[in-house]
């Protein structure tokens, strides 16, 4: 009797064995974002039906496949291949310039099989595998291997960039400064890369208290700007090893000067006016409240309709007639905020900060380095991607095409999420077997 209770247990062991270190909790998670994400979706469409919410549950139904397959491979493989997954994805992106299809001013996706397939998402992969690989076995302690991650980055940094797809670029840079902090950079060198984009936005973009200071027809200098690239030049003696005639402040005080000029000259003949203006309206919505303005205001006014319990699944009336533009992908947690309120919000971002947190008990657990700047690269793309996709829908970043994790409407952005948590997964199932006394 004893030999027979007893079988059970052991086939069910027997066919867990593959995934006997997986997180579980991490895995079911996501699946429960992904579902819940489907309902909300669902929610947008109810007065003009549409079949992007049962797209989205099936995309995540394979995507979950996809992740548990992965997390039974053992991820050192991948440190073999990053060359080629490198090189496949700068191809992938040459080709979607030449071959792609356009959409709102922007050529992004490749048509295979009858579906649009958007390569910059499946990029963020690549480069978190390629820079793990560099980075494990040459960590970010000196300024040369730096330079080489960097270099390594810049082309499909650059691909993305001229698609132009200025959102997934950002994405791009999140996941570099990420994994170079955790591979042990100092964190003066990544305040230093950072500052030519902050001198650039100084320099751009016209402050209350900073009006520019022309020198020449094409040459302007903002106090504002001026004050930061002094800072930066500080910085740059105190953290970098070049001190002699004092080349580091002098170099970094010119970079973010040069830096603001180029982003003077970007925001005058590079950047298009739908760029500028989702770069620029969410300091003054209301400026243009029918126009680049009109997708903030609308989702400020449907979260604050919201108040503190909302007004119920499929009942708010900003989300159900539609008010809110592109709710489904990139305003879906207005939607959230409308129909469950504040109460709502929070439990929405309670689960993604211990999905958050799960990822970063991985990284800190990994046997190896690579493991761990796997997992790293994977937390610092959510995170920013979180960050960015409900700071714009109250206001408090600029309105960029940067989905939430799961929840937004994507096939390509939530193929590229459930890869990716099977990689980290498979960092989790490969771990050191812990040992219990």
């Amino acid at each position: 009797m004893l030999l027979k209770r007893s079988l059970p247990k052991i086939r069910w062991q027997y066919w867990l064995k593959p995934w006997h270190q997986v997180d579980w909790l991490l895995l079911c998670l996501p699946i429960a974002v992904s579902l819940f994400g489907g309902l909300m979706i669902l929610s947008t469409e109810l007065r003009h039906p549409a079949n992007d919410w049962w797209w989205h549950w099936l995309v995540a139904g394979i995507g979950s496949i996809i992740a548990l397959f992965l997390a039974r491979i053992r991820y050192e493989n991948l440190v073999q291949w990053h060359w080629i997954t490198y090189a496949i994805t700068n191809f992938s992106l040459i080709v979607v310039m030449f071959a792609g299809k356009s959409a709102n001013g922007a050529q992004r996706w490749i048509g295979i099989a009858g579906f649009n397939v958007q390569p910059s998402e499946f990029a963020k992969i690549g480069m978190i595998i390629t820079l793990a690989a560099l980075l494990h076995r040459c960590t970010a302690s000196k300024l040369e291997n730096i330079f080489r991650a960097l270099a390594i980055t810049a082309v499909p940094w650059g691909l993305v960039f001229l698609q132009p797809d200025l959102a997934t670029s950002l994405v791009f840079a999140a996941i570099f400064l990420g994994m170079l902090y955790w591979a042990n950079a100092n964190p003066g060198w990544l305040i230093l890369m950072v500052s030519p984009i902050v001198s650039a936005i100084l320099f751009s973009i016209s402050w209350p208290l900073s009006e520019p200071i022309v020198l020449l027809k094409e040459l302007t200098f903002s106090p504002l700007g001026l004050f930061w690239a002094g800072a930066m030049g500080i910085v740059g003696w105190q953290t970098l090893p070049w001190r002699k005639f004092n080349l580091g402040a002098i170099g970094s005080f010119g970079i973010n000067i040069l830096g603001g000029e180029l982003g003077v000259f970007a925001w005058n003949h590079v950047l298009r006016e739908y760029q500028k203006d989702r770069l620029s309206v969410f300091m003054n919505p209301e400026h243009d409240p029918l126009g680049a303005g009109y997708h903030l205001i609308q989702s400020r006014i449907a979260i604050g309709a919201g108040e503190l319990w909302g007004w119920g699944l499929f009942k708010g009336p900003m989300t159900q007639l539609n008010f809110v533009p592109e709710q489904h992908t990139d305003f879906i947690f207005s939607a959230v905020g409308e129909e469950l309120g504040f109460v709502g919000c929070l439990v929405v971002l309670f689960v993604f900060c211990l999905i958050c947190f799960r990822i970063l008990r991985i990284a800190q657990t990994a046997k190896d380095n690579f493991g761990s700047l796997l997992a790293i690269g994977v937390l610092s793309m959510i995170i920013f991607q979180l960050i960015v996709n409900v700071g714009m829908t109250v206001g408090l970043a600029p309105v960029a095409g940067i989905p939430l994790p799961w929840m937004s409407y994507g096939r390509s952005a939530m193929l590229t999420n459930f890869i990716a948590l099977g990689i980290v997964e498979s960092v989790a199932n490969f771990r050191q077997r812990q040992t219990y006394y």
